[in-house]
């Protein structure tokens, strides 16, 4: 029977999505894992992928449009089978049944070189002593070739076995290649007027934080730390790491100590919640990651009982993913607390918007060279960072606000403490 391709919903807060192109024609044919269109969701721009074998039969939604969650998009039928027309709303099958024949790739998608040449992604074996994952029009393909499954690695999701991986199994499979986004281009002023519309992205940031800024009543506490002592353990780590290990930025280290004092002082961590405070029981750190379209804040879920390790291999690889649109909806759920850091724009100090329903967000400004009173009193040269804290009065105080800040200072100027 024909199988639907729908809208998916993809976020808690996402009632429609953009279709930004079609990837595929109508008469292609398509594997499971083989993108399908690229999809602007309120979180991200990601594809999405078939999750059957057969012919693109029909496209019914045209590129640019928007369509709400659970809206038939195209359709992929069988060889040989009639091409239904569009289901009307309410005859359409869920996006949740597990027959689903899309789901958004994150992890499988195969990366685009330059020259617009696909790049084969290597994926792990399937071969690991458990039942091996492949398409039944892979199985018989392989039966009938003689080949061994287990032998095979698959491109499809989750790593999952498909038709082109059994017929190519005769031949070496390449290397991933590696290729080099090109820079973006400096925007100059083109001497006349243009309106440019907004992005789904844009959109959900200009109506959440108007809701923020309109809705939380912000209070805005400053603090000035002695940064010296972390820019010395920062360097003695990485001059002892190898040529190949992580190197630690001083970023890791922020946002590990931001962790850290949020446990130590839990009123921060908190979300206000009609009549009610709800005080999380775990700190799920939002990073704020600048994108081209935007702003994203994937999550570092349970950061307070990672290491300074761990949370350094975290942010590197949700950075990565988010400039490439590679990370799935629920990375981007479930923050408590979030830290914005434009340290290293040269940005001395600001405050932040909160991101709700959060109650607190930290701004980190640039480490300078700044004269400093020693112990003794004398002047000497001394590494100053500025740090704020933007809360919402109605589940922080003054005091508490001013007694996480003193946390974080603490945590920062004693680093060591982090190792630990």
């Amino acid at each position: 029977m024909p199988d639907f391709v729908q809208m998916p919903q993809l976020s808690d807060t996402m009632t429609e999505g953009t279709l930004i192109r079609w990837l595929v024609n109508v008469g292609d044919k398509v594997d499971v894992g083989d993108p399908l269109a690229e999809v602007e969701t309120d979180k991200a721009t990601m594809e999405m992928v078939a999750f059957d074998e057969g012919t693109i039969g029909a496209i019914y939604a045209e590129e640019g449009s928007k369509s709400p969650v659970g809206e038939t998009l195209a359709v992929i039928v069988e060889e040989g089978e009639d091409v239904p027309d569009k289901p009307v709303t309410g005859d359409q099958p869920s996006s949740n049944d597990e027959d689903s024949d899309t789901q958004i790739n994150n992890d499988t998608q195969e990366p685009q070189s330059s020259e617009g040449v696909t790049i084969e992604s290597s994926t792990p074996d399937s071969s690991n002593g458990n039942r091996v994952k492949a398409s039944p029009l892979a199985k018989k393909i392989a039966k009938s070739k003689g080949v061994d499954l287990n032998q095979i690695k698959g491109t499809g999701p989750g790593g999952r076995i498909v038709k082109k991986d059994v017929e190519s199994a005769d031949t070496p499979i390449s290397q991933p290649v590696q290729s080099t986004p090109a820079p973006k281009p400096k925007q100059t002023l083109s001497g006349e007027d243009q309106r440019i519309a907004l992005t789904g992205m844009r959109s959900i940031i200009a109506q959440r934080l108007l809701e923020s800024k309109t809705q939380i009543p912000h209070f805005y506490l400053n603090i000035e730390i002695n940064a010296q002592p972390l820019m010395d353990l920062r360097k003695q780590a990485n001059s002892a790491a190898g040529e190949h290990d992580n190197k630690f930025t001083v970023n890791d280290f922020i946002l590990k100590a931001v962790a850290n004092a949020a446990a130590s002082v839990p009123q921060v961590n908190a979300s206000f919640d009609g009549d009610s405070i709800v005080q999380f029981g775990s700190v799920n750190l939002s990073v704020a990651i600048a994108v081209d379209d935007g702003l994203v804040t994937p999550v570092i879920t349970g950061a307070s009982k990672k290491s300074l390790l761990e949370i350094s291999l975290a942010v590197k690889d949700l950075a990565q993913r988010a400039r490439s649109k590679k990370l799935s909806p629920d990375e981007f759920s479930g923050g408590t607390i979030t830290v914005s850091n434009l340290g290293a724009y040269g940005v001395d100090n600001f405050d932040a918007i909160i991101n709700p329903p959060q109650a607190a967000i930290l701004s980190i400004g640039s480490i300078k060279n700044t004269p400093v009173v020693s112990d003794d009193g004398n002047i000497v040269p001394g590494l100053i960072m500025k740090v704020g804290m933007s809360c919402d009065h109605r589940v922080i105080d003054g005091a508490v606000g001013a007694e996480y800040l003193a946390e974080l200072k603490k945590r920062i100027e004693n680093p060591a403490s982090m190792l630990i």
